[in-house]
């Protein structure tokens, strides 16, 4: 069956079943992740991208204006947490359903909780949980009771809604994406969980390790730093990194081993990549996992090193990199940490170019401080008689119809823009010593319908 969720203890917010306080009005014996969970907006640790001044969900909570959405970003960042305030806020009735666990017919119960309290006067929102899980039958169950406004849809899921949720239900939700916490999010995070325990605070060896641990996970965060609180011998008046390593353990091992901490680990493994050098890259893997770090960590790293360090000089490092990613989702721990492997292979032995990486850097900053210039008329789009009328498009040169395929002397910058500045420089290496020929050679034809070297517009 579906619950009607305890939401919160303040009197100006709907109780639980029997008066019972709900999650964020904790009893003290909860654990500490439900007894810090936000009563209040302003309480929210995290998402200022959505809950700042004039930010969508600020709004929303602010006119109480209800809309259905989905709530995307990964474990422990507040998902559940601002349904359950966005519905104390709106006084709806908050009815939760876990796609794991629930089927068709719990759909239809949650249907029939809402007509009731339709009847009654009053508002719904039904959050689904890891809503990515429920099939297309189930998902599509949902749509005509969202168009009639019956209630309120919200899905939380850590996967991407554009290939999970259903194109008709994503048509008719709003999609919000949340962040991890940030290291100053965690460390605020740690200050109330010290608050709450009254337990001796960490130095900033050990908060720094455990905020490497949790890696922007709320939950795991506070859940790591009870279990932490628990086992403190009496008189305990500062927590060190030994006294950390004894509390996770086997989840911590040996990340300062030698004095070396989580990120020097990851910066090693990247340096060695980035060097060439696929023993020492593996070698660093290696380490990394047997400390203890999500192999889906390592295969983000993977996919940035590849866009990073080798770019144009191999294109096929990302793809691998993105097929490891996805081999090790399917196969898990430990096969899937094989293909994580090759791929730190593949990346250290690739030609290395970071041209693309050096030429976005320039290009974003010479955006920024540049005026905005208007499109020049002949690259301007002229889909209408009115548009075609008055010069879009016209003199553009289809670069097709000229011989070889490109249009010497074409000019696609803006107007005044001279001499037109170069971003990206291939290194001669790779597939990217090809590109480096190309580019000389459209570079020169270009100066040569210009009339003379020093006026070219780039390729």
């Amino acid at each position: 069956m579906p619950r009607q969720d305890a939401l919160f203890d303040d009197p100006d917010l709907p109780s639980g079943p029997g008066g019972q306080p709900g999650p964020g009005g904790a009893a003290p014996g909860a654990p500490l992740a439900e007894r810090l969970r936000p009563r209040h907006l302003d309480e929210v640790i995290g998402q200022s991208h959505l809950l700042g001044p004039g930010k969508p969900l600020r709004v929303a909570f602010e006119q109480r204006r209800l809309h259905s959405m989905i709530l995307w970003g990964p474990p422990g960042v507040g998902k559940t947490t601002l349904a359950r305030l966005l519905a104390g806020a709106m006084d709806a009735q908050f009815i939760v359903l876990s796609a794991v666990l629930s089927g068709v017919k719990d759909i239809r119960d949650a249907v029939a909780q809402a007509e009731l309290a339709r009847a009654q006067g009053r508002r719904s929102i039904v959050f689904v949980d890891e809503v990515h899980r429920f099939n297309k039958s189930q998902q599509d169950a949902f749509l005509p009771h969202v168009e009639s406004g019956l209630f309120t849809f919200i899905g939380a899921t850590t996967e991407n809604p554009s290939f999970e949720v259903n194109s008709a239900l994503l048509s008719r939700a709003t999609v919000h994406v949340l962040k991890a916490l940030d290291d100053d999010e965690q460390r605020a995070l740690l200050r109330r969980a010290e608050t709450e325990l009254q337990a001796p605070p960490l130095d900033d060896a050990a908060a720094a390790r455990l905020v490497g641990y949790a890696d922007g996970d709320a939950r795991r965060l506070l859940n790591a730093y009870e279990n932490l609180a628990a086992q403190l011998p009496a008189g305990t008046t500062l927590i060190d990194e030994a006294m950390l390593e004894r509390s996770l353990g086997e989840q911590l091992r040996r990340y300062d081993k030698g004095g070396d901490q989580f990120y020097d680990s990851i910066s090693a493994l990247h340096k060695s990549v980035r060097g060439s050098d696929p023993d020492a890259a593996l070698y660093w893997f290696a380490r990394m996992l047997d400390g203890g770090a999500d192999p889906r960590y390592l295969a983000r790293r993977l996919i940035r090193m590849a866009n990073e360090d080798v770019g144009n000089a191999d294109p096929r490092a990302l793809r691998l990199a993105l097929d490891a990613a996805e081999t090790y989702e399917r196969l898990g721990t430990p096969e899937g940490e094989l293909a994580l492997a090759q791929a730190v292979v593949y990346l250290a032995v690739a030609p290395k170019s970071n041209a693309v990486y050096t030429a976005w850097k320039a290009v974003r900053a010479f955006v920024k401080q540049d005026t905005t210039r208007p499109v020049p008329a002949h690259l301007r789009n002229a889909p209408t008689k009115l548009m075609k009328s008055l010069g879009h498009g016209e003199g553009y040169r289809y670069a097709h119809d000229e011989p070889g395929g490109f249009a010497a002397g074409e000019r696609y910058w803006p107007d005044g823009l001279e001499p037109a500045p170069r971003f990206y420089e291939p290194v001669p290496r790779g597939l990217e010593l090809r590109i480096g020929d190309k580019l000389a050679e459209l570079r020169r034809l270009n100066d040569e319908a210009a009339g003379g070297p020093g006026t070219a517009s780039g390729g």
